[in-house]
């Protein structure tokens, strides 16, 4: 069973968050938030607080043991952003972004299983050498 929990239109970019998704994926959930809990930044609390929720629903949803539980998804989307003029000298305006971003952590029973993506083999070439010329001689003094 999987048990989810998302913060939506979180105030922090999404650059400065998703390190710590990818920290707790895979993870057991007390390991996760063990992790979460000693670094010491403000996206690690975001990320943080919505693990919490997620246990939260494990428990009222009546999950056996909620902290044998696994992290089997953790991402970061981004979200609106807000348009904010700050002036400028000379006259002039720069546009500042407010970035949002969404927070969505599910945990469930089975560990997660790394897929490995097959790819098509990729054909190496050397660089390419000019052809020799192979065009029949011509003699000299007949025209073309």
């Amino acid at each position: 069973m999987e048990y989810r929990a998302s913060h939506r239109f979180a105030d922090m970019s999404a650059r400065k968050v998703r390190p710590f998704a990818h920290l707790i994926r895979g993870k057991n959930v007390d390991e996760a938030l063990q992790l979460l809990r000693f670094a010491p930044n403000r996206g690690a609390r975001l990320v943080e607080a919505v693990l919490k929720s997620a246990v939260g629903n494990a428990e009222f949803r009546g999950a056996r043991d909620p902290e044998d539980l696994v992290v089997t998804e953790a991402k970061i989307d981004d979200g609106p952003m807000f348009k904010r003029i700050m002036p400028r000298g000379r006259g002039t305006a720069y546009m500042i972004l407010r970035r949002l971003c969404h927070v969505h952590v599910a945990i469930g029973d089975e560990p997660v299983e790394e897929t490995v993506a097959t790819e098509a083999p990729v054909a190496v070439t050397t660089p390419a050498t000019p052809a020799p010329n192979l065009a029949p001689a011509t003699e000299p003094g007949t025209a073309m």
